[in-house]
C-alpha cells in the first residue's frame, strides 16, 4: 500500500520543536508520519525533494586568491608599493625594484608558510558513512547515506556507521561510541524507553544515536528525525563555518604601528618636502628624491621580512619540540596566552585505563586488604605489593581467583607492539582491542603472572550475558575440571560490574580461599572501601561467582545472577601523563591559567585536576553543561574570579566559555581532538589539536597540532612562543632606533642648502635596513 506524504514533517524543526526522546514509539511514528515497515520508495522521494540530501552543505569562504592577494594588500605592504611608484616618478627604477621585492619575497614566503585551505568541512563529510541499512515498506534495503530522510527506518549492527540523527525503536545490548562528539571514548549504553529526565545533555540521552558516531557492540532499530544540517553534527560543522578569523595580538599592534608610521613618516616628509623646495632652493626633482629619502629613512622596511622570518624559525623549533605550527601567526599567539582550555581524556591523562588498587576480604586485617599495582598504561609491566610485600599469585589464592575471574568474564585482547604495528614491521605501543575498562584488567593479571591463555583452556567459556546498564553487570558461564555427582563437568558464572550492583546479589564472601557467609560488618566494609576510591576519582569494578547448579538449561541474568561469593574490588583510572604536573605548574608560574573542559564526570575530572595542579583550592566550583546553559553572560564572567571545572559540556557551551574568556581579555588557547571540538578550536586565539587521537576535523579546524598528544609540549610551544615574541619586540626596537639617525643626512642636506652632501643615500638606507 502506498504510504502518502500529504502531511509531511515541517522542514527544519524535526530536532528542534519535537524532543522525540521524551515520546514513546508510537508517538514518533505519528510525529514523522512513518510505520515499523519504514516508507514506501515514493515518499521517501518526495521527502529527499523537501529536506534535501543528507550531507554537510560548506559556505564558501575566501577565495584562494583572496588569501594570496592579502598578503600583498595590508597596511604596511600597500605603504612600499606606493614607495616603488614614488622611486619610478623620481627616476630610481633599481629603488622601486628593491622595495617591491621586499613586499614579493615576504609576501610569497607567508602565503607559502600558511597555504593550507580551509577543510574542517571537508574532513566532516569524510565521516559521514556512504551507505545505510534502511526499512523501505518492510523490505531492507541499502541505500546512499546521502538519501537518507526523516521517518526512515535504519538497521544498525555491530561496526555500523550511523548516517544520522535517530530516536531508537528497538535494541539488543546496543553500545555507540560517540566519542567524536562528546571526546570521550567509553562505549555509551543505549535503551528505547521515553527519556523524561532533566538535567542531562542532548548525547547523553539513552534513547538517541547520532550521526558520525559508530555501534560499538550490540543491534538496534531506529527511526531517522534529522538529516544533513539538522543533526547534532551539522550543527557543529555550522558552528565552526560561522566562527571568524581574529587577527592575532601582533598582528593587531602591527596595524597600529604600521598606521603611526606612517602618519610620521609622510608628515616628516611632507615639512622636509616644503622646507627643501621654499628655503633650501632645490629643485623639485631633488626635493621630491629628499621627500622619498626621508619616507624610507622613517618606514622600516626590514620589519615585515623581520617578523615572517622570525616567526618561521620558530615553527621549526616548536617542530623538534612536537608541536606542528599551521599558522605563521600562532607562534607570537602562543607567546601572549594567558588561559589555556584543556581537555582532560589523552591531553592531560594518559588515555590508557590502569588498575591502581585491589581490595581483598580478609579475617585478619579490619577493613580487608588493600594491594597497590605498578606500572601505567597498557603495557603488562608492574608489581602487586601489600604493604611494600611483592605478591605472589601462586600462594595467594584470593587474589589469583580475582585476577582470574577478571580475565575470563572480559572480552577485550591485549596487542602486543608488533600485533599493534601497520603492517610495515614497525613496532608500536602496547594496545587493546576493546573497552578500555576491560583491557586494564586483563593488564593487571599479567603484571601478576597469570597466563590468560592457559586460563581461557583450562576454564572455557560457554555462555555470555552481555553487560546491560540497567543491570550493571557482565557475566559469564563457564567449565572447570572439577566434575559433579554426575560426572559432567562443573559449571561456574564470572560476573563483574558496580560494586552495589553485585554486592546486593551475594550471599557469600571469598576469604583465604573459603567461602563464608556474607555479614553486614562485610557489606558496609566493602561499600567503605568503594567510597574510598570513589573520592580519590577510581572507576571501581567487583568481582564474584557462583558454582552453578547441575543440569541448568536457561542462562538467564536472574537465574546466574544470584547467591554469588563476593571476590574483591579492582579500582582504576586513566592516570595523569607523569610530565603533566611540571607543565601545569610553569603555567602558574608564567602567569598562564589552565581551566579544564571535559565531557567526563564532574568529580572524575576535579580529582584528576587535583592531582596535577589545576586546582588548589579544595572545593573549586564544578559547573556542567546544563548548568552553564542557565547562567547568564555577566554571571559567567564572575565564575572565572574563582577555579573552575566545566565537565559533561557540548560543542556550543565549549565556544561560549572560550568566547567569555576572550571577552575578559584573555589570549585563549583551546586543546581538542573531537569534531565536537571543532568550533572552540576555530574560536580560540590558538586552537591545538591532538596529532595522535585527534579526528581530521579537529586537525583542520585548529592552527597548532601536537604530534605527542601531551600538554607539556604546548608549554613548551608557549615557551618558545615568548620568545620569538620577545625577540620581535627587541629586533622592532632596534629597527626604530635605526631609523631616526638615517634622517639626520637628509636634514643636514637640506638645511645647508645643499652644501653638506648626502652621506647616505636612499638606496644605502634600504641596504642597511633590509640587512
Amino acid at each position: 500500500m502506498r504510504q502518502k506524504a500529504v502531511e509531511p514533517v515541517k522542514k527544519g524543526s524535526e530536532s528542534v520543536e519535537t524532543e522525540y526522546f521524551r515520546l514513546s514509539t508510537d508517538e514518533v511514528y505519528d510525529s514523522l508520519k512513518s510505520c515499523a515497515d519504514g516508507l514506501s520508495q515514493e515518499v521517501a522521494e518526495e521527502r529527499l525533494v523537501q529536506f534535501g540530501k543528507n550531507e554537510i552543505r560548506e559556505f564558501k569562504g575566501k577565495p584562494l586568491i583572496v588569501r594570496f592577494l592579502a598578503n600583498f594588500t595590508h597596511l604596511m605592504a600597500i605603504m612600499l608599493w606606493v614607495g616603488g611608484i614614488a622611486a619610478l616618478f623620481a627616476q630610481m627604477p633599481q629603488l622601486a625594484i628593491a622595495v617591491w621585492m621586499v613586499n614579493v619575497i615576504n609576501g610569497v614566503f607567508s602565503f607559502w608558510q600558511e597555504f593550507r585551505a580551509e577543510r574542517a568541512t571537508a574532513a566532516l563529510k569524510k565521516l559521514i558513512p556512504t551507505y545505510a541499512r534502511v526499512l523501505r515498506l518492510g523490505v531492507e534495503q541499502k541505500i546512499l547515506a546521502e538519501e537518507l530522510v526523516p521517518g526512515d527506518i535504519i538497521l544498525l549492527s555491530e561496526g555500523d556507521n550511523i548516517s544520522a540523527d535517530c530516536r531508537l525503536i528497538n535494541q539488543a545490548e546496543l553500545r555507540c561510541d560517540q566519542s567524536t562528539l562528546t571526546g570521550e571514548s567509553r562505549p555509551v549504553s543505549k535503551s528505547t524507553a521515553p527519556v523524561q529526565k532533566q538535567g542531562i545533555s542532548y548525547t547523553e540521552i539513552p534513547n538517541l544515536v547520532f550521526a558520525g558516531t559508530h555501534v560499538a557492540s550490540g543491534t538496534g532499530k531506529a527511526i531517522v528525525f534529522a538529516t544533513a544540517m539538522n543533526t547534532q553534527f551539522g550543527k557543529i560543522a555550522n558552528l565552526t563555518q560561522q566562527v571568524g578569523e581574529d587577527l592575532s595580538p601582533l598582528q593587531k599592534e602591527m596595524v597600529v604601528a604600521t598606521r603611526v608610521i606612517t602618519i610620521i613618516a609622510l608628515g616628516v616628509g611632507v615639512v622636509f618636502f616644503i622646507l627643501a623646495v621654499l628655503f633650501a632652493g632645490i629643485s623639485l626633482i631633488e626635493s621630491f628624491i629628499f621627500f622619498i629619502g626621508m619616507v624610507v629613512a622613517f618606514v622600516p622596511e626590514g620589519m615585515l621580512p623581520l617578523v615572517t622570518l622570525s616567526l618561521a624559525m620558530g615553527t621549526q623549533r616548536m617542530a623538534k619540540r612536537h608541536a606542528l605550527i599551521k599558522k605563521l601567526s600562532a607562534v607570537e599567539t602562543l607567546g601572549c596566552t594567558t588561559v589555556i582550555c584543556t581537555d582532560k581524556t589523552g591531553t592531560l591523562t594518559q588515555n590508557e585505563m590502569t588498575v591502581r588498587d585491589i581490595w581483598l576480604p580478609s579475617e585478619n586485617v579490619l577493613g580487608g586488604r588493600k594491594i597497590s599495582v605498578s606500572g601505567i598504561g597498557y603495557e603488562p609491566t608492574g608489581k602487586l605489593e601489600e604493604n611494600g610485600k611483592l605478591l605472589d599469585i601462586q600462594v595467594d589464592e584470593d587474589l589469583k581467583q580475582l585476577l582470574r575471574v577478571a580475565s575470563l568474564c572480559n572480552n577485550a585482547r591485549l596487542l602486543t607492539p608488533e600485533q599493534s604495528g601497520n603492517g610495515n614491521g614497525k613496532a608500536h605501543r602496547w594496545s587493546i582491542l576493546g573497552d578500555p575498562t576491560e583491557a586494564a584488567l586483563i593488564v593487571t593479571a599479567q603484571k601478576a603472572g597469570l597466563t590468560l591463555g592457559v586460563e581461557e583452556s583450562r576454564t572455557p567459556r560457554i555462555r555470555e550475558i552481555p553487560f546491560e546498564s540497567r543491570r550493571k553487570r557482565m557475566s559469564t558461564v563457564h567449565t572447570i575440571p572439577q566434575t559433579t555427582a554426575s560426572g559432567r563437568r562443573q559449571e561456574v558464572a564470572f560476573v563483574k560490574g558496580a560494586p552495589k550492583e553485585v554486592l546486593d546479589l551475594c550471599t557469600h564472601i571469598k576469604k583465604n580461599g573459603k567461602d563464608v557467609a556474607l555479614g553486614e560488618a562485610e557489606r558496609n566494609a566493602i561499600m567503605a572501601a568503594n567510597d574510598d576510591f570513589a573520592r580519590d576519582g577510581l572507576r571501581v569494578l567487583a568481582m564474584s561467582e557462583r558454582q552453578l547448579p547441575e543440569g541448568m538449561q536457561e542462562y538467564k541474568a536472574d537465574l546466574v545472577e544470584k547467591n554469588l561469593t563476593f571476590l574483591g574490588l579492582m579500582a582504576m583510572m586513566d592516570p595523569p601523563r607523569p610530565e603533566v604536573t611540571e607543565a601545569v605548574e610553569k603555567c602558574h608560574r608564567a602567569g598562564i591559567r589552565v581551566i579544564m573542559i571535559t565531557g567526563d564526570y564532574g568529580l572524575t575530572a576535579e580529582s584528576i585536576a587535583k592531582r596535577i595542579g589545576i586546582i588548589t583550592e579544595p572545593n573549586p566550583q564544578i559547573i556542567t553543561g546544563f548548568e552553564l546553559e542557565t547562567i547568564p553572560e555577566k554571571e559567567l564572567e564572575a565564575v572565572f574570579q574563582h577555579e573552575v571545572i566545566f565537565a559533561r559540556v557540548a560543542p556550543e557551551q565549549k565556544l561560549r566559555v572560550v568566547t567569555a574568556l576572550q571577552s575578559l581579555g584573555n589570549v585563549v588557547a583551546v586543546t581538542g581532538d573531537g569534531v565536537n571540538d571543532a568550533p572552540a578550536l576555530k574560536k580560540a586565539d590558538i586552537g591545538v589539536a591532538m596529532g595522535l587521537a585527534g579526528t581530521d576535523v579537529a586537525k583542520e579546524a585548529s592552527d597548532m597540532i601536537l604530534t605527542d598528544d601531551n600538554f607539556a609540549s604546548i608549554v613548551n610551544a608557549v615557551e618558545e612562543g615568548r620568545a620569538v615574541y620577545a625577540n620581535i619586540k627587541k629586533f622592532t626596537t632596534y629597527i626604530f632606533t635605526s631609523n631616526t639617525p638615517e634622517a639626520i643626512p637628509f636634514i643636514l642636506f637640506v638645511l645647508s642648502g645643499t652644501r653638506i652632501p648626502l652621506a647616505l643615500n636612499v638606496m644605502h638606507i634600504l641596504s642597511i635596513d633590509l640587512g
